[in-house]
């Protein structure tokens, strides 16, 4: 790699069109990676794309009248002092976080290249040009902003604000949700089991941490291996298999941890009450973001809550 202060001009240009020739290409794919589920912002950053192409023909016009028409190809990772970028392709589902956050730091480092491009130039015109990008590209976020209050009415961002709802409860509520009734429900069982019958707090926290760490693993590679998401929009399998083990695994050692209390009858006690407190939340989460309605989801809860519970104290106690 090679230091910046050791760039001529010529290779400074040639660094700059290359930098707005990334950029512009990330911006479009920004584009393309929003436009199914976020068309207004898709069309945001079509417009920082078409700014950016703009910037790019600058340079060219002003390289060609000073060095000809041979561009050396100079890149970003060329050159020492760049961050490093992850990319974008890799970056899949785009999410609007995300895609704002890095158009955000590549507008703060083009601009901080062009200043300090102008600030080594000697040639009048080339400063000129590199001054004026700087300008441009620190007004490129309220111009950004302006894209958006163009493109991006009342409507479209409630829209989006309901896209993103839905891709967040497809992607995350859904799986973690699932492995959360999953561990707290289907855990019951085997732990209060082994409770009441060997009334001993270590014995019963071993069969509830083995159940929970078994179902955490059966569940995540149970939902990684469901769907691709390439149809459903689920999302990356793995991420949803991963999601959906975490939860249940949690599920299973929230009323598990209250048997490493040496009194039995005290750790049962604290175990029944993180039991409730658990189905409480799944209710919660049930009516927050499935639109289940509150009583329905606590009916439904409390009754496959208790009836695995009744199941678990029934057969240790036999």
């Amino acid at each position: 790699m090679k230091k910046f202060d050791e760039l001529t001009e010529r290779e400074i240009l040639a660094l700059a069109i290359s930098l707005e020739e990334e950029d512009e290409r990330v911006y479009a794919d920004f584009g393309e990676g929003l436009k199914e589920n976020f068309p207004g912002s898709a069309a945001v950053f079509e417009g920082m794309r078409q700014e950016e192409s703009e910037h790019r023909r600058r340079l060219i016009e002003l390289y060609r009248q000073k060095f000809g028409d041979h561009i050396p190809l100079i890149r970003r990772q060329d050159v020492r002092g760049f961050v490093e970028r992850k990319p974008v392709w890799l970056v899949r589902p785009l999410g609007l976080d995300t895609v704002h956050k890095t158009a955000s730091a590549m507008e703060v480092e083009t601009r901080r290249f062009y200043e300090k491009a102008a600030a080594r130039a000697q040639d009048a015109g080339i400063r000129q040009l590199l001054d004026d990008l700087a300008q441009e590209e620190r007004s490129h976020e309220y111009r950004a902003q302006e894209l958006r209050e163009e493109e991006l009415g009342p409507q479209v961002q409630l829209d989006e604000e309901r896209a993103s709802r839905r891709i967040f409860v497809l992607q995350i509520v859904q799986p973690g949700l699932a492995g959360l009734m999953d561990g707290s429900v289907s855990t019951l069982a085997p732990v209060f089991a082994a409770a009441f019958a060997t009334r001993n707090s270590w014995d019963a926290f071993l069969v509830g941490l083995a159940a929970s760490v078994g179902a955490g693993i059966s569940m995540g590679f149970a939902e990684a291996l469901s769907d691709d998401g390439s149809l459903t929009g689920r999302g990356h399998p793995w991420v949803r298999g991963l999601v959906c083990g975490a939860m249940t695994a949690v599920g299973g050692i929230g009323h598990t941890l209250p048997f490493l209390i040496p009194n039995f009858h005290l750790a049962l006690i604290v175990a029944v009450i993180v039991v409730l407190a658990e189905l409480a939340v799944i209710t919660w989460i049930r009516h927050r973001y499935m639109d289940t309605p509150i009583v329905s989801a606590a009916m439904q809860v409390a009754l496959g809550g208790a009836l695995v519970f009744a199941t678990g104290v029934l057969i240790g106690s036999s």
